[in-house]
């Protein structure tokens, strides 16, 4: 196959790819857009020894690049800098994993089979894009179902990882069935076998969801949640008006929704915009209208996101995430913060824990160092934060409902968010600000990560955005009440809790564990199939 020809199939896989991806995608196009890539790798790895043959790193980059390109070019709208490194970083790695699976392929197993490989590679390479410094998820190929999230009711067992093993076994079938039929007279019963178990793979995992779908019954307490998207420009308005004047537009617009029922109410990431120091925490001029607020409505309590800040402890200096005072030698800490306030006065309090990297967090490892110096200034509190250790759950005095408050970025990670669940959160609320990304697929993708988590855990879901998408998300990830965006909105919902641990919440990334694992193997042996090769040619 000519070098255009490998170009062309690369593109077009990107094409297919982006196609299929959501919000605006067509998602039943992910079972074949692996398909033109597994021919660019099956053509090049069969190539005799002797000839001179076309990189498969540079081809499937170029592929891979525009479907980053294609999907994520949103990220600069809040930076350029930044999403330029995020696109290309995100699709080195990537270019770098398929290799991994066509080194493989073709020392194992001569590029004649084997194509199960890329299922080991994939999987170790998302699952380490899931807990690494320079973690971006976004594009895990299991994220793609949300838009037919009544085919993905099984996500409660196997987590989102699923998706992806569905995805990848769905394309080695497609590229059979295709590489037989262009042989058919010699290939007639291998095509035949392919193509049934690529349409029983489609047909039974969608049949079993949507019976589960159905058949879902949400049992528990039910308990009635305002959520506010007070719509403030985050470029502009929600850093240079005064906190007193984002503060009580928040609560003027939580009163007005309000019942003698509420139990609840939400108010977006970062909507306390002041100095608070968590040593002086009674000193916040917005916390005091919140608790002045909760103490004229007693029954309910309120969830709201602050930048905070508290002094390092001696002997803590060399903390990554320590900052050094201007005119000190002192060092401090940032954070972003979720207050939860009732009227018990305690100021409960979680500290963001899945950092946005290069604007929350930058790379800690020494050779990376340099780039901590360049962190992307968003407006508010940028620079590598401090993290929480726990997984925090909130809960009122005498309540039943135990809250995991999640921040903006952290409903991106599965395996994390069941840490909250097993402390004993029974529903998860969302405050978050999309208002960096502008009116594109940004903002719209990250509200769908909120319908995964609710299928996942078989929690409901209160999400907060500044300036939208807010919405409620109940168990079998139906979406309520979702709003505009770059509007005004308040929402109230009633959402029941639940108890019960799903399989995924127990086990987690299981799936991707067992993949580490094979990945390593499989390279390994590569590897020492290798240096025999080169001893027996010596």
């Amino acid at each position: 196959m000519k070098k255009i020809h490998l170009i062309g199939l690369s593109l077009l896989s990107a094409i297919l790819l982006s196609l299929a991806w959501p919000s605006n995608g067509f998602a039943p196009l992910i079972f074949i857009a692996w398909v033109p890539l597994l021919f660019v790798q099956d053509s090049i790895g069969s190539l005799a020894l002797k000839v001179k043959k076309p990189s498969v790193f540079w081809i499937t980059y170029l592929g891979l690049l525009v479907w980053n390109i294609l999907t994520t070019w949103w990220v600069s709208n809040s930076t350029v800098v930044g999403g330029v490194a995020a696109i290309v970083l995100n699709t080195l790695f990537m270019s770098i994993t398929f290799w991994l699976y066509h080194f493989s392929r073709k020392k194992i197993f001569k590029n004649i089979g084997g194509e199960f490989l890329l299922i080991f590679f994939w999987l170790s390479w998302e699952f380490l894009h899931l807990n690494w410094d320079l973690n971006w998820p976004w594009l895990n190929l299991g994220h793609v179902f949300v838009s037919q999230h009544t085919w993905i009711q099984w996500y409660e067992f196997t987590g989102s990882v699923g998706g992806t093993v569905w995805v990848l076994v769905m394309n080695i079938l497609a590229f059979r069935a295709v590489k037989y039929a262009l042989n058919l007279s010699e290939n007639r019963k291998q095509f035949y076998i392919a193509s049934s178990l690529f349409i029983a793979l489609w047909i039974v995992p969608v049949a079993i969801s949507l019976q589960m779908y159905t058949s879902y019954q949400e049992t528990g307490t039910e308990t009635e949640i305002v959520v506010v998207q007070p719509n403030f420009d985050p470029f502009s308005e929600q850093y240079e008006l005064a906190p007193a004047e984002i503060i009580g537009r928040n609560i003027a617009m939580a009163e007005s929704a309000m019942t003698p029922n509420t139990e609840f109410i939400l108010s977006p990431e970062s909507a306390i915009q002041e100095d608070i120091w968590e040593e002086r925490l009674s000193a916040s001029q917005g916390l005091n209208l919140v608790q002045q607020f909760v103490n004229q409505h007693p029954h309910a309590a309120y969830l709201i996101g602050a930048s905070t800040f508290s002094i390092v402890p001696k002997g803590k200096e060399t903390d990554p995430a320590a900052r050094k005072f201007l005119a000190s030698e002192k060092r401090y800490y940032a954070y972003n913060t979720a207050f939860f306030v009732d009227t018990t006065r305690k100021l409960d309090h979680y500290h963001k824990s899945k950092l946005t990297p290069g604007v929350e967090m930058m790379p800690s490892w020494w050779f990376l160092k340099p780039l901590r110096t360049y962190a992307i200034d968003l407006g508010g509190t940028f620079g590598t934060l401090k993290m929480d250790d726990e997984r925090k759950v909130f809960s009122k005095p005498n309540s039943l409902v135990k809250v995991a408050p999640l921040i903006c970025y952290e409903s991106v990670y599965g395996e994390f968010v069941t840490g909250f669940i097993k402390n004993g959160a029974n529903i998860i609320f969302i405050i978050t600000n999309d208002g960096w990304w502008g009116n594109s697929p940004g903002h719209r993708q990250h509200f769908d990560f909120s319908v995964l988590r609710a299928i996942e855990t078989r929690r409901s879901v209160a999400r907060s955005a500044n300036t939208g998408i807010s919405a409620f998300v109940d168990q079998r990830g139906d979406v309520f009440q979702k709003t505009p965006y770059w509007e005004k909105a308040i929402i109230r919902q009633k959402l029941r809790i639940n108890d019960r641990l799903t399989f995924y919440v127990k086990h987690g990334d299981y799936l991707s564990r067992i993949a580490v694992y094979l990945a390593v193997f499989a390279f390994a042996a590569a590897l020492v199939k290798k240096i025999l090769d080169r001893k027996k040619a010596a």
